[in-house]
């Protein structure tokens, strides 16, 4: 079902992004990865001619549009839509000021809402389409020191819902992937934050993460690209307004 078809990819320059990017290009979709680093984006297509690598934010909706109608010129119309940028940082609440709070949900869930919105008609008028979201276990539970991430998370997967209910006879899918604790960049910048403010070693930092997953490892970012596939394929359209855990048994909503 991915075969031939435009997907759109927020935050692909690395992570999990990367892994999704090149995951739908494997199996023979045109793909758009959007980002704000051109040399990481082009990266990650490795001058595959069914990629195509556009900056842009999508906190800013103007600059996110143009990126949008040009990858539409040569790709033709969005199918699928994977929103994925996305950025962590850590505070205790009462150390949280107006611009980290406001930092966090313009990445993880104006940004969301940005790219839904400026896709879905393109869908609609295709009658057929998958939107999917990639959110976190901070969107399923709660996590100390990161409540604004967690309530941008939460967001996401309240988002995906209603979106999903709105769109339920249009033949779009829109679903939620929620990622535990993922090896990636932002996994290694998190471990980072840990020790630096805890005076823990970065190693002490990791095995308390690890911890977390009963199945004590990380989930790793080919399994994030194989649940978007699911998603994307032919046995998936009943499959709509979910989110989906992928945190070896730490959440099972």
């Amino acid at each position: 079902m991915t075969a031939g078809r435009h997907a759109i990819v927020s935050g692909g320059g690395s992570g999990l992004g990367a892994a999704i990017a090149k995951a739908l290009l494997q199996q023979g979709a045109r793909v758009t990865v959007l980002g704000r680093q051109a040399a990481a984006l082009e990266a990650v297509l490795a001058g595959d001619p069914q990629g195509q690598a556009l900056v842009a934010d999508v906190t800013e909706r103007s600059g996110l549009d143009d990126a949008l109608d040009r990858a539409a010129k040569t790709f033709g119309p969005p199918e699928i839509v994977v929103a994925n940028a996305g950025a962590a940082d850590s505070a205790p609440f009462d150390k949280v000021d107006r611009a980290h709070w406001d930092q966090m949900l313009a990445v993880n869930l104006t940004g969301v809402f940005n790219l839904f919105q400026a896709t879905l008609p393109a869908l609609r008028q295709a009658g057929w389409g998958r939107m999917i979201a990639v959110a976190s276990t901070a969107g399923l539970k709660g996590y100390a020191y990161v409540a604004p991430y967690c309530a941008a998370k939460h967001g996401t997967v309240g988002l995906v819902r209603a979106l999903a209910a709105e769109t339920a006879r249009d033949g779009v899918t829109v679903n939620a992937v929620c990622p535990g604790f993922a090896e990636t960049p932002m996994l290694d910048r998190s471990i980072a934050n840990i020790a630096k403010t805890t005076g823990r070693s970065e190693e002490e930092a990791r095995q308390a993460l690890l911890r977390t997953n009963p199945q004590g490892r990380f989930v790793q970012p080919e399994e994030v690209a194989d649940a978007v596939l699911w998603l994307c394929g032919e046995h998936a359209s009943a499959f709509t307004g979910q989110a989906l855990s992928l945190s070896g048994g730490e959440v099972t909503p």
